[in-house]
């Protein structure tokens, strides 16, 4: 039977996404069936598969083999780990063969499966955390590496030979077999006869289309593994005639990534108001060219402002242009890097790559592309003839394919190359998350055609006057703090931003170069420092506290520049560092950051229960051909009693299956209870269906309403340790960097101006504040720009701000992050506001905030402002529709302010650090 346990524990150690968990429940299912080894019976395995999956046909080789044809961009490498890790841990396999298609992906998998590698692949499992597993390939193998390791670990570990397909193929130029298959000293046989003979050599195989070929097949055969695991994006062989593959077993699309939010979500754009028809064809590329510029450097502003603001690398786009032909590249790139396209701004940053004549890539064009990705120099790349595997490059979000049909821009082929996420994750940020293919002349054909063919693209980018990106250059703007810009203003010579209102004057008096050094020194080195070394902000102005940032600037200084000349006292210097502290303090909300950690260990459990209502359980098999259609998509699949989901020997393993993938839930702790449930559920079943098939296809048709359900009254069920929680303040203030934005309008608008129309309103950053704590601001929405009006004018606000990302950092007792819209410092208390739509007050998100910060604001003043003479905290939820010119701060608190949940309290029996 499947071991579930060692399912749920790589699942979890891998952190598996979907479709790589339910392959590895698939993988398990396929070795229950098929039970493989030298001696079996490849008919009699089909048989049993068959049965249990109806869309494996046939094995397609003679032994059993089964193929997982998972998206682009989804994780196929790990999902090598995860099949490697179940069978070493069962016992099933500790010989395994990993076959690459071409040198790239050869090189590419090496490196993962290195536990030096940050793509490690068996990274957390535990099974090879004390002996890794043995790595063979093309360049040890004749050293008797593996058989050496065979020999000297025993059953201890695992060997992974890894070799590109070009290493082990039988029709080698000249008629030599290759080397792998002629006779190695060492073991008195060839390397390749040695595998053939081991007992229990699984074969995987990469790209696994690139192995359909005649030579491919014969020399995989002869390898004689006791089982294949194929993997690819396109289960399809290579070529015009490429029959799709039979013995698929699992299958994720694009479409279902893009719903799951593993890959970038494919748009297409075109130019706003504008009629391909009326231009030729020069003047039509070169419009999509222009346009495509345009929103690539739209891109990279975006791209930098995400990496700024929140302290990730800065990813380097490029946009790829697809070219009919040779000469059409070259003359492309002439046009591009000509003094007429862009004042010639692109010269030297535009590379070429082309195809040889068979249509397939040469490795040395594959790395090319490759070190666009790594480089940054480029912005253009022009390629020709069709893209394939081997480059799936993450900085890639602009396409402008040119003379190409709908039906070809909306393959696979095209948009695959591209729709890698750079962070690994989808970020929030639109710009960041989509891959763009500019289609000026295509753009209703596109979206027409994408509804028949899988749902690929639905969303239109509008690129101009009015649209979602602007013609103009978009600007990133750094916004520092005031005392940033007092303390290092910009050159006089360098004009400020259009629309930038000048800073306030400096308050600062000294002003000697030397008193200059010494001022940056203390705010740049030394008082960061000591935002964990006094309790309170104010502490920085007592004289104790001065002379110590004095003594620190000064060494700083020494050690920066040598010795340090100047004739400035000491008394000098302190005096410069006292002024800077008192207008620190003024022009700087304290906010304390707070770590609350258990002062034991919370534990989950849940009580023994009977589920209530299974009475009126009455579902009944579906038919085979039931059909769905979803409204927002029209996009249709067929639910079948015996087309989805996996068959257990035990109905109860399908119910269990499921639960288990929930984080709630420990199957070591909890199986006794699961089972318990599950055979509640399976009894009534039982009751009124005729056989356990009828049971197993009512599981199968209806298992997530079934899991929801039963997690549900779970739910009801479920203890929690009760446990104090030790609140630390671990630094009483911050020192503000600078804020990022793009600024994608060019300009900037006063504070009190509106945004014609509003939803342009993100393109603008706003200047003009007299008490924020920065010059610049940036809003999300037109009430949040309200708001900012409002406090600016009000008279008890001393001062305010939008925080940046990492400037104010709440988190909930599950430890999610939080970062608030508005805090503000008034002559008495300090303010967390939150405005939001009226219509998203009750949202479980907008809650789930709101009791973080309720609580945090508790913790804040009962556990640092009361102990330090500090002032109080609190939190208001103000919906959008409130926030109006005759609205005053005093009104809007009372009617919105939110009080701690007391619950939570009780649950958090606060207690303050020591």
């Amino acid at each position: 039977m499947s071991d579930i346990r060692a399912i749920a524990q790589i699942s979890a150690r891998l952190s598996l996404r979907k479709p790589q968990q339910e392959s590895l429940r698939r993988l398990a299912a396929v070795l229950d069936l098929t039970d493989p080894s030298k001696k079996t019976d490849v008919s009699l395995a089909l048989d049993a598969v068959k049965a249990s999956y109806p869309s494996v046909q046939d094995f397609e080789r003679d032994f059993p083999s089964v193929c997982f044809a998972l998206a682009t961009g989804v994780g196929k490498t790990r999902c090598l780990g995860a099949f490697i890790s179940y069978l070493f841990m069962t016992g099933k396999s500790r010989n395994f063969f990993v076959l690459a298609p071409n040198l790239t992906i050869y090189d590419k998998l090496l490196a993962d499966f290195q536990p030096q590698s940050p793509k490690y692949v068996f990274r957390g499992v535990e099974a090879f955390a004390q002996q890794p597993p043995l790595i063979v390939n093309a360049d040890n193998y004749e050293e008797g590496r593996g058989v050496r390791g065979a020999d000297l670990l025993g059953r201890e570990a695992a060997i992974i030979n890894i070799f590109n397909i070009s290493k082990i193929n039988s029709e080698v130029r000249g008629g030599k077999s290759p080397r792998i298959k002629r006779l190695q000293e060492y073991i008195g046989d060839s390397y390749f006869n040695y595998l053939s003979e081991l007992p229990d050599l699984v074969l995987l195989m990469d790209e696994a289309h690139r192995y359909r070929a005649s030579a491919g097949v014969k020399a995989i055969s002869e390898l004689q593994p006791i089982l294949g695991l194929e993997l690819t994006a396109t289960p399809k062989a290579v070529g015009a005639g490429g029959t799709a593959f039979k013995n698929v077993i699992y299958r994720y699309d694009l479409p279902e990534a893009m719903e799951d939010g593993y890959v970038k979500e494919p748009a297409v754009g075109t130019r706003a108001n504008f009629d391909p028809k009326k231009v030729d064809e020069a003047t039509l590329e070169q419009i999509k060219l222009e346009d495509g510029v345009h929103y690539h450097e739209h891109v990279k502003v975006q791209l930098q402002t995400y990496a700024r603001q929140n302290n990730k690398p800065i990813v380097h786009p490029f946009m790829l242009v697809v070219a009919s032909d040779i000469q059409h590249a070259e003359r492309l790139k002439t046009l591009i890097e000509s003094a007429a396209f862009f004042d010639g701004r692109y010269a030297g940053r535009v590379l070429t790559v082309h195809s040889a004549k068979s249509g397939e890539e040469s490795e040395q064009t594959t790395q090319q592309l490759l070190s666009v990705e790594t480089s940054g120099k480029m912005d253009v790349v022009i390629h020709v003839n069709k893209l394939k595997e081997g480059w799936d490059v993450t900085n890639l979000f602009t396409i402008v394919p040119l003379r190409a049909a709908a039906s070809d821009i909306l393959t696979e082929q095209t948009l695959g190359r591209g729709l890698r996420l750079p962070y690994g994750k989808r970020t929030g940020v639109e710009a960041v998350d989509t891959l763009t293919v500019i289609a000026h002349d295509r753009f209703n054909e596109i979206i027409n055609a994408a509804k028949t063919a899988g749902g690929l693209i639905h969303k239109a980018v509008i690129i101009g006057e009015g649209g979602d990106v602007p013609i103009a250059k978009p600007v990133m703007v750094e916004a520092p703090s005031l005392i940033e810009q007092w303390i290092a203003p910009p050159p006089a010579d360098v004009p400020l931003p259009p629309g930038v209102a000048e800073a306030p004057a400096s308050p600062f008096t000294f002003n000697a170069p030397a008193e200059v050094e010494v001022r940056k020194a203390a705010y740049e080195t030394v008082l960061p420092a000591f935002t964990n070394r006094v309790k309170t902000m104010a502490d920085l102005t007592s004289p104790k506290v001065v002379r110590e940032v004095a003594k620190d600037a000064l060494a700083a200084l020494h050690a920066k520049e040598g010795l340090f000349k100047t004739e400035i006292t000491p008394e000098r210097v302190e005096a410069v560092v006292a002024e800077l502290c008192e207008v620190f303090a003024a022009k700087t909300i304290d906010i304390p950051q707070i770590v609350q950690s258990p002062m034991q260990e919370v534990a989950f459990w849940f009580e023994p229960f009977k589920l209530q209502g299974l009475g009126s359980w009455n579902y009944q098999p579906l038919a085979r051909e039931l059909k769905v259609e979803t409204l927002r998509e029209g996009k249709q699949s067929l639910i079948g009693s015996e087309i989805e989901g996996d068959i257990e020997e035990q109905p109860e393993d399908i119910i269990v299956g499921l639960l288990i993938d929930r984080p709630e839930i420990d199957y070591d702790t909890h199986s006794t209870l699961l089972y318990d449930l599950a055979g509640q559920v399976v009894a009534r079943f039982r009751s009124y269906l005729k056989d356990n098939a009828e049971v197993r296809a009512v599981l199968r048709a209806h298992r997530r309403a079934i899991d929801d359900a039963i997690f549900a009254q779970m739910l009801e069920h479920m203890g929690r340790t009760r446990t104090g929680y030790r609140f630390t303040v671990t630094r009483a203030f911050s020192v503000l960097g600078p804020q990022t934005y793009d600024a994608s309008a060019g300009k900037a608008l006063p504070l009190t101006m509106t945004p014609t129309p509003l939803s342009t309103i993100k393109q603008f950053v706003f200047t003009g504040a007299k008490r924020g704590c920065f010059a610049l601001s940036k809003f999300d929405s037109d009430a949040e720009r309200r708001l900012a009006v409002l406090l600016d004018q009000e008279l008890s606000v001393e001062k305010w701000m939008k925080p940046g990302p990492g400037q104010f950092r709440i988190e909930d007792e599950n430890g999610e992050p939080y970062q608030p819209d508005f805090v503000v410092e008034t002559k008495t208390e300090k303010l967390i506001l939150e405005p939001k739509r009226k219509s998203e007050m009750q949202d479980a998100e907008v809650l789930r905030k709101t009791r973080s910060a309720t609580l945090w604001c508790h913790v804040a003043t009962e556990h640092h402002a009361k102990p330090t003479g500090g002032k109080p905290w609190r939190y208001a939820l103000i919906p959008d529709d409130a926030i109006q010119p005759s609205a005053t701060l005093a009104g809007l608190l009372a009617a919105y302010t939110v009080a701690p949940d007391m619950d939570l309290l009780g649950r958090f029996s606060l207690t303050e650090a020591a």
